[in-house]
Protein backbone atom coordinates (compact mmCIF):
# COMPACT_ATOMS: atom_id res chain seq x y z
CA UNK A 1 0.00 0.00 0.00
CA UNK A 2 1.18 3.86 -0.93
CA UNK A 3 -0.14 6.83 1.11
CA UNK A 4 -0.85 9.39 -1.15
CA UNK A 5 -0.65 13.16 1.14
CA UNK A 6 -1.83 15.86 -1.12
CA UNK A 7 -0.48 19.26 0.42
CA UNK A 8 -0.74 21.90 -2.20
CA UNK A 9 -2.97 23.95 -0.90
CA UNK A 10 -2.17 28.16 0.09
CA UNK A 11 -3.96 27.38 3.92
CA UNK A 12 -4.85 31.60 3.33
CA UNK A 13 -6.58 30.98 7.17
CA UNK A 14 -3.38 30.66 8.86
CA UNK A 15 -2.20 33.63 7.54
CA UNK A 16 0.55 35.25 7.85
CA UNK A 17 2.26 31.64 8.52
CA UNK A 18 1.51 30.51 5.22
CA UNK A 19 2.77 33.65 3.38
CA UNK A 20 6.25 31.77 4.46
CA UNK A 21 5.51 27.87 6.14
CA UNK A 22 3.36 25.47 4.03
CA UNK A 23 0.64 24.61 6.19
CA UNK A 24 1.29 21.33 6.79
CA UNK A 25 4.83 22.89 8.16
CA UNK A 26 2.87 24.84 10.94
CA UNK A 27 4.49 23.73 14.12
CA UNK A 28 2.01 21.82 16.60
CA UNK A 29 2.83 20.09 19.91
CA UNK A 30 6.74 19.37 19.25
CA UNK A 31 6.11 17.78 15.13
CA UNK A 32 4.32 19.18 12.71
CA UNK A 33 1.00 18.82 11.20
CA UNK A 34 2.69 16.76 8.04
CA UNK A 35 5.08 14.77 10.68
CA UNK A 36 1.78 13.72 12.87
CA UNK A 37 0.47 12.12 9.34
CA UNK A 38 3.53 10.70 8.38
CA UNK A 39 4.40 8.84 11.60
CA UNK A 40 0.70 7.30 12.25
CA UNK A 41 0.63 5.68 8.81
CA UNK A 42 4.49 4.23 8.90
CA UNK A 43 3.47 3.08 12.36
CA UNK A 44 0.56 0.81 10.65
CA UNK A 45 3.45 -0.27 8.50
CA UNK A 46 2.99 2.32 5.26
CA UNK A 47 6.56 2.58 3.91
CA UNK A 48 6.14 4.42 0.71
CA UNK A 49 4.41 8.42 0.17
CA UNK A 50 3.65 9.98 -2.66
CA UNK A 51 3.31 14.10 -1.41
CA UNK A 52 1.49 16.47 -4.05
CA UNK A 53 2.81 19.94 -3.68
CA UNK A 54 2.02 23.37 -4.73
CA UNK A 55 2.70 26.54 -2.88
CA UNK A 56 6.24 26.64 -0.87
CA UNK A 57 6.77 23.13 -2.30
CA UNK A 58 10.06 23.18 -2.11
CA UNK A 59 10.09 23.36 2.04
CA UNK A 60 7.66 20.15 1.89
CA UNK A 61 10.21 18.28 -0.14
CA UNK A 62 12.97 19.39 1.97
CA UNK A 63 11.59 18.18 5.18
CA UNK A 64 10.59 15.43 3.87
CA UNK A 65 13.76 14.64 2.20
CA UNK A 66 15.64 15.46 5.92
CA UNK A 67 13.33 14.08 8.19
CA UNK A 68 12.04 10.78 6.95
CA UNK A 69 15.49 9.43 4.94
CA UNK A 70 14.87 5.75 5.52
CA UNK A 71 11.46 5.77 3.59
CA UNK A 72 10.50 5.54 -0.30
CA UNK A 73 9.07 8.89 -0.80
CA UNK A 74 7.97 10.89 -4.12
CA UNK A 75 7.14 14.22 -4.76
CA UNK A 76 4.93 15.45 -7.55
CA UNK A 77 4.35 18.86 -8.10
CA UNK A 78 0.37 20.50 -8.50
CA UNK A 79 0.82 23.32 -10.70
CA UNK A 80 -2.38 24.22 -11.25
CA UNK A 81 -5.00 23.99 -7.66
CA UNK A 82 -8.31 22.01 -9.45
CA UNK A 83 -9.21 20.23 -7.07
CA UNK A 84 -8.22 16.86 -4.86
CA UNK A 85 -9.10 14.89 -7.80
CA UNK A 86 -7.36 16.61 -10.12
CA UNK A 87 -4.18 16.21 -7.47
CA UNK A 88 -5.29 12.75 -7.05
CA UNK A 89 -4.69 11.68 -10.51
CA UNK A 90 -1.15 13.55 -10.79
CA UNK A 91 -0.03 10.33 -9.19
CA UNK A 92 -1.70 7.12 -11.74
CA UNK A 93 2.23 6.46 -13.03
CA UNK A 94 3.67 6.01 -9.17
CA UNK A 95 0.53 4.32 -7.74
CA UNK A 96 0.35 1.24 -10.75
CA UNK A 97 -2.02 -1.42 -9.64
CA UNK A 98 -1.19 -1.02 -5.69
CA UNK A 99 -3.58 0.11 -3.02
CA UNK A 100 -3.25 3.70 -1.17
CA UNK A 101 -4.91 5.36 1.64
CA UNK A 102 -5.46 9.09 0.93
CA UNK A 103 -4.77 11.50 3.57
CA UNK A 104 -5.17 15.51 3.35
CA UNK A 105 -2.32 16.62 4.39
CA UNK A 106 -4.07 19.07 7.28
CA UNK A 107 -5.81 16.03 8.78
CA UNK A 108 -4.95 14.83 12.22
CA UNK A 109 -7.12 12.20 13.39
CA UNK A 110 -7.13 9.40 16.01
CA UNK A 111 -8.36 6.29 14.64
CA UNK A 112 -6.98 2.84 14.28
CA UNK A 113 -4.97 2.97 11.83
CA UNK A 114 -3.54 -0.73 11.77
CA UNK A 115 -7.43 -1.50 11.21
CA UNK A 116 -8.04 0.29 8.56
CA UNK A 117 -4.88 -0.25 6.68
CA UNK A 118 -5.28 -4.28 6.90
CA UNK A 119 -9.26 -4.12 6.12
CA UNK A 120 -9.94 -5.86 2.96
CA UNK A 121 -12.71 -3.34 2.32
CA UNK A 122 -12.45 0.09 1.02
CA UNK A 123 -13.30 2.78 3.66
CA UNK A 124 -13.55 6.09 4.10
CA UNK A 125 -12.89 8.07 7.56
CA UNK A 126 -15.95 10.41 8.79
CA UNK A 127 -17.04 11.48 12.18
CA UNK A 128 -20.54 13.00 13.03
CA UNK A 129 -20.93 16.93 12.81
CA UNK A 130 -23.65 19.42 13.99
CA UNK A 131 -23.08 21.08 10.39
CA UNK A 132 -22.06 18.61 7.55
CA UNK A 133 -22.99 21.95 4.55
CA UNK A 134 -19.16 22.79 4.91
CA UNK A 135 -18.00 18.80 4.45
CA UNK A 136 -18.04 16.16 1.78
CA UNK A 137 -20.71 13.58 3.46
CA UNK A 138 -21.43 9.97 3.20
CA UNK A 139 -24.45 8.48 3.51
CA UNK A 140 -24.51 4.37 4.33
CA UNK A 141 -27.18 1.72 4.74
CA UNK A 142 -27.73 -0.48 8.09
CA UNK A 143 -24.78 -2.28 7.17
CA UNK A 144 -22.33 0.20 7.01
CA UNK A 145 -22.00 0.65 3.31
CA UNK A 146 -21.82 3.73 1.68
CA UNK A 147 -24.23 4.32 -0.89
CA UNK A 148 -23.47 8.05 -1.56
CA UNK A 149 -20.85 10.77 -1.33
CA UNK A 150 -21.39 14.14 -1.98
CA UNK A 151 -19.13 17.20 -1.43
CA UNK A 152 -20.80 20.00 0.72
CA UNK A 153 -24.36 19.64 0.19
CA UNK A 154 -26.61 22.59 0.58
CA UNK A 155 -29.27 20.23 2.26
CA UNK A 156 -27.77 17.05 3.62
CA UNK A 157 -29.32 13.66 4.61
CA UNK A 158 -26.69 12.64 6.62
CA UNK A 159 -24.51 14.24 9.38
CA UNK A 160 -21.25 11.97 8.71
CA UNK A 161 -18.59 14.16 7.17
CA UNK A 162 -15.61 13.00 5.50
CA UNK A 163 -12.35 13.72 7.72
CA UNK A 164 -10.16 13.14 4.61
CA UNK A 165 -9.38 9.62 4.70
CA UNK A 166 -9.32 7.43 2.29
CA UNK A 167 -8.70 4.06 1.89
CA UNK A 168 -8.57 2.52 -1.80
CA UNK A 169 -8.24 -1.03 -2.83
CA UNK A 170 -9.22 -0.86 -6.66
CA UNK A 171 -7.19 2.26 -7.46
CA UNK A 172 -7.37 1.61 -11.27
CA UNK A 173 -11.26 2.18 -10.67
CA UNK A 174 -10.62 5.27 -9.09
CA UNK A 175 -8.22 6.20 -12.09
CA UNK A 176 -11.07 5.73 -14.38
CA UNK A 177 -13.83 7.66 -12.57
CA UNK A 178 -11.69 10.54 -11.97
CA UNK A 179 -11.03 10.56 -15.87
CA UNK A 180 -14.57 10.22 -16.15
CA UNK A 181 -15.00 13.43 -14.32
CA UNK A 182 -12.58 15.35 -16.02
CA UNK A 183 -14.13 14.13 -19.53
CA UNK A 184 -17.58 15.13 -18.59
CA UNK A 185 -16.08 18.23 -16.48
CA UNK A 186 -18.14 17.36 -13.70
CA UNK A 187 -17.23 19.60 -11.29
CA UNK A 188 -18.23 20.42 -7.50
CA UNK A 189 -17.87 24.10 -6.00
CA UNK A 190 -15.75 24.52 -9.12
CA UNK A 191 -13.32 21.99 -9.02
CA UNK A 192 -12.78 18.47 -9.83
CA UNK A 193 -13.39 16.58 -6.52
CA UNK A 194 -12.15 13.45 -5.04
CA UNK A 195 -15.84 13.27 -3.48
CA UNK A 196 -17.06 12.85 -7.15
CA UNK A 197 -14.70 10.37 -8.12
CA UNK A 198 -15.70 8.31 -5.17
CA UNK A 199 -19.06 8.81 -5.78
CA UNK A 200 -18.40 7.20 -9.62
CA UNK A 201 -17.14 4.35 -8.17
CA UNK A 202 -19.86 3.72 -5.92
CA UNK A 203 -22.74 4.07 -8.70
CA UNK A 204 -21.04 1.42 -10.66
CA UNK A 205 -20.34 -0.99 -8.10
CA UNK A 206 -17.90 -0.16 -5.84
CA UNK A 207 -18.29 -1.15 -1.98
CA UNK A 208 -16.83 1.35 0.27
CA UNK A 209 -17.35 1.03 4.17
CA UNK A 210 -17.19 3.75 6.83
CA UNK A 211 -14.69 3.80 9.83
CA UNK A 212 -15.02 6.31 12.30
CA UNK A 213 -12.56 8.30 14.05
CA UNK A 214 -12.16 8.72 17.61
CA UNK A 215 -10.88 12.43 17.50
CA UNK A 216 -10.55 14.89 14.44
CA UNK A 217 -8.04 17.79 15.07
CA UNK A 218 -8.89 21.04 13.43
CA UNK A 219 -5.45 22.96 11.44
CA UNK A 220 -6.90 25.05 9.87
CA UNK A 221 -7.14 28.48 11.94
CA UNK A 222 -5.26 29.97 14.65
CA UNK A 223 -8.11 29.53 16.99
CA UNK A 224 -8.72 25.87 16.34
CA UNK A 225 -4.85 25.37 16.05
CA UNK A 226 -4.43 26.44 19.64
CA UNK A 227 -6.84 24.56 20.93
CA UNK A 228 -5.33 21.24 18.63
CA UNK A 229 -2.06 21.90 20.01
CA UNK A 230 -3.36 22.02 24.01
CA UNK A 231 -5.39 18.57 23.47
CA UNK A 232 -2.64 16.86 21.63
CA UNK A 233 -0.04 17.79 24.31
CA UNK A 234 -2.79 16.23 27.06
CA UNK A 235 -3.28 13.17 25.02
CA UNK A 236 0.12 12.79 24.15
CA UNK A 237 2.13 14.57 26.81
CA UNK A 238 5.20 17.10 25.48
CA UNK A 239 8.51 16.33 25.11
CA UNK A 240 11.11 18.98 26.75
CA UNK A 241 14.71 18.34 25.04
CA UNK A 242 17.34 17.77 27.25
CA UNK A 243 19.78 20.66 26.39
CA UNK A 244 17.79 23.47 26.96
CA UNK A 245 19.48 25.81 28.98
CA UNK A 246 17.44 27.11 32.55
CA UNK A 247 18.05 30.27 34.71
CA UNK A 248 14.83 30.17 37.45
CA UNK A 249 12.43 28.67 34.91
CA UNK A 250 8.94 26.71 36.19
CA UNK A 251 7.80 24.65 33.57
CA UNK A 252 3.65 23.89 33.79
CA UNK A 253 3.36 20.61 32.16
CA UNK A 254 2.35 19.32 29.72
CA UNK A 255 4.39 21.39 26.79
CA UNK A 256 6.66 20.67 24.34
CA UNK A 257 10.26 22.33 24.02
CA UNK A 258 12.70 21.65 21.08
CA UNK A 259 16.68 21.51 21.61
CA UNK A 260 18.50 24.65 22.04
CA UNK A 261 16.50 26.66 23.60
CA UNK A 262 17.29 28.89 26.47
CA UNK A 263 14.26 29.41 29.40
CA UNK A 264 15.14 32.32 32.22
CA UNK A 265 13.42 33.91 34.41
CA UNK A 266 9.51 32.63 32.70
CA UNK A 267 6.98 30.66 33.81
CA UNK A 268 5.99 28.17 30.43
CA UNK A 269 2.76 26.27 30.38
CA UNK A 270 0.69 24.58 30.53
CA UNK A 271 -0.38 23.98 26.80
CA UNK A 272 2.85 25.57 24.98
CA UNK A 273 5.18 24.43 21.86
CA UNK A 274 8.32 25.78 21.79
CA UNK A 275 10.68 25.22 18.75
CA UNK A 276 14.06 24.75 18.58
CA UNK A 277 16.70 27.35 19.52
CA UNK A 278 13.87 30.05 21.08
CA UNK A 279 14.87 32.50 23.61
CA UNK A 280 12.60 33.29 26.54
CA UNK A 281 13.50 35.95 29.41
CA UNK A 282 10.87 37.35 32.10
CA UNK A 283 8.30 36.20 30.31
CA UNK A 284 4.89 34.18 31.05
CA UNK A 285 4.14 31.50 28.11
CA UNK A 286 0.69 29.64 28.18
CA UNK A 287 -1.90 28.10 25.52
CA UNK A 288 0.51 29.14 22.81
CA UNK A 289 2.95 27.89 19.87
CA UNK A 290 6.18 29.59 19.42
CA UNK A 291 8.36 29.02 16.74
CA UNK A 292 11.92 27.90 16.30
CA UNK A 293 14.75 31.05 16.55
CA UNK A 294 12.09 32.93 18.24
CA UNK A 295 12.99 35.59 21.24
CA UNK A 296 10.03 36.36 24.14
CA UNK A 297 11.33 39.01 26.55
CA UNK A 298 9.86 40.71 29.12
CA UNK A 299 5.97 39.77 27.53
CA UNK A 300 2.95 37.76 28.85
CA UNK A 301 1.94 35.52 25.79
CA UNK A 302 -1.58 33.94 26.47
CA UNK A 303 -3.24 31.94 23.24
CA UNK A 304 -0.62 32.95 20.94
CA UNK A 305 0.73 31.72 17.47
CA UNK A 306 4.22 33.10 16.89
CA UNK A 307 6.06 32.38 13.84
CA UNK A 308 9.65 31.88 13.57
CA UNK A 309 12.45 33.95 13.88
CA UNK A 310 10.09 36.36 15.34
CA UNK A 311 11.15 38.54 18.13
CA UNK A 312 8.62 39.93 20.61
CA UNK A 313 9.62 42.48 23.32
CA UNK A 314 7.22 44.20 26.44
CA UNK A 315 3.73 44.08 27.40
CA UNK A 316 0.90 41.28 27.19
CA UNK A 317 -1.12 40.53 23.67
CA UNK A 318 -3.03 37.89 22.31
CA UNK A 319 -0.73 37.76 18.88
CA UNK A 320 -0.75 36.04 15.51
CA UNK A 321 2.80 36.79 14.03
CA UNK A 322 3.97 35.38 11.02
CA UNK A 323 7.55 34.29 10.37
CA UNK A 324 10.61 36.64 10.50
CA UNK A 325 8.76 39.19 12.15
CA UNK A 326 9.99 41.73 14.92
CA UNK A 327 7.94 43.25 17.42
CA UNK A 328 8.79 46.06 20.09
CA UNK A 329 6.00 47.11 22.36
CA UNK A 330 8.81 49.32 24.59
Amino acid sequence: MKAIIPVAGAGTKLRPHTYTQPKALIPIAGKTILGFIVEQLHEAGINEFIFIVGYLGDKIHDFVKQTYPHLTCHVVFQNERQGTGHAIELTKSLVGDDEVFVVLGDTICEYDVKEVVQSPYSMLGVKKVDDPRNFGVAEVDDENNIVHVVEKPAIPKSNLALVGLYKIKETQFLFECLHHIFTHDIKSHGEYNLTDALDCMIKRGANFKIFKVKNWFDCGKKESLLESNATLLKKFGGVVAEDIQQENAIIIPPVSIGSGCTLKNCIIGPHVAVGANSTIMASIVRDSIIGSYATLDEVVVDNSLIGSDAVVKGLSRSLNIGDNTEIDFG
